[in-house]
């Protein structure tokens, strides 16, 4: 039976070469996006309260925003006076603001505490403004938190917790207060940048587009396809929806082996390629077995129990093979057979390096 599998592994190494799949045509949409047309990202610092004894805690920063918020109340706290705030917490707002979002309308809010809190389960976040970028505000967030993780603590110091208590979410806790402008319906050129470089796929998606709006796309580089459309947001949207649905066969991706040395994953794409070589597999096992003898004096005789240990070193190389491999057959069939010889992924990991060493691996070879 094992000399069937080598036999089975030897002729697939040396079979013909295993083409690659058929290509199939994506959507434009898919490969790429309008420059402008994004979401933004908004950040925050507020307070939350209402808080079962497992906030802050009297940090000095806590104390500060509590004094603000008390202030926009109208509450002025007493000069010299740090008020324990076990049922408060100070936290971060992070929410992202999608593309022609308006005002009035709803977005998610993820709230992450800063300090020492334990859990935010059960409180409620303060009014707070949400920033972006260049400094303005975009949104104000306010709402109940909503958390799925769960924390408890003994007096004796035992803990137990499930998930992370001290992150929570409030679903449409903002508001939008400020439209970001995108200028697609005003500029003169709207460009569309690939999701991944590539002239090939550039080239092609302006000829698809080109093919249906004439004179309408130019390549700019790798990534950019630059869009001469009429003015209008009417007229526009109407023609970046169609070329959105366009489809387009994309360029093969480049061979590439992906190698994780700790864990042994080797992943491979269908464009990777061998030159002629030869490939010598072994493996030398070690054994060492140790046993304990006990010798026991006869009857009688005055003597004493002996313990004795006894050792046994042995040394076997199995397994070597060495397999012709043909130039251009995929890396594909390559690991297949190797695999029938039994191979593990750490010795798989060695020999695609060692192919790559020798010249024979034409793929780029990335080992994370």
């Amino acid at each position: 039976m094992i000399r069937r599998l080598i036999t089975l592994a030897l002729a697939a190494l040396i079979g013909p070469a295993l083409l690659a799949g058929p290509v199939h045509a994506e959507r434009v949409r898919d490969l790429g996006a309008f420059q402008g047309v994004r979401s933004n990202q908004l950040t925050g610092y507020g307070v939350v309260v209402g808080l079962d004894g497992t906030g802050d805690d009297n940090l000095e920063y806590l104390t500060q925003a509590m004094r603000g918020t008390a202030g926009r109340l109208g509450l002025q706290l007493p000069p010299g006076v740090s008020p324990g705030l076990k049922n408060a917490a100070a936290v971060l707002i992070t929410a992202e603001l999608p593309a022609f979002a308006k005002p009035g309308q709803h977005i998610d809010v993820t709230v992450s505490a800063i300090g020492k809190a334990k859990s935010l389960r059960g409180g409620a976040l303060v009014l707070a403004p949400l920033y972006g970028a260049d400094g303005q505000i975009y949104g104000m967030a306010q709402g109940n938190l909503a958390v799925g993780g769960l924390g408890v603590s003994g007096r004796d110091g035992s803990k137990l917790t499930v998930n992370v208590p001290t992150v929570g979410r409030i679903p449409e806790g903002a508001s939008v207060e400020r439209a970001v402008a995108t200028g697609f319906d005003s500029a003169e050129v709207l460009r569309w940048n690939l999701y991944q470089a590539d002239f090939l796929t550039a080239a092609r998606v302006r000829d698809a587009v080109n093919s249906h709006y004439p004179g309408t796309a130019s390549v700019e580089d790798g990534v950019t396809l630059a869009l001469r459309l009429p003015s209008g947001a009417d007229v526009r949207s109407s023609m970046m929806a169609a070329i959105e649905m366009l489809t387009v066969v994309p360029a093969e991706t480049p061979a590439k082996v992906i190698v994780n040395s700790r864990t042994g994953t080797v992943v491979i794409n269908s464009a990777v390629r061998l030159a002629p070589a030869a490939i010598s597999h072994g493996k030398l096992v070690l054994k060492v077995d140790e046993k304990i003898n006990v010798s026991q004096p006869g009857a009688f005789s005055k003597g004493q129990t002996v313990v004795t240990p006894e050792s046994k070193v042995s040394a076997d190389e199995e397994g070597s093979h060495i397999a012709y491999e043909k130039g251009g057959a995929s890396l594909a069939k390559v690991v297949d057979a190797l695999n029938l010889l039994g191979v593990g992924p750490s010795d798989l990991v060695e020999i695609l390096q060692a192919l790559k060493q020798a010249g024979a691996l034409k793929a780029e070879m990335e080992v994370l």
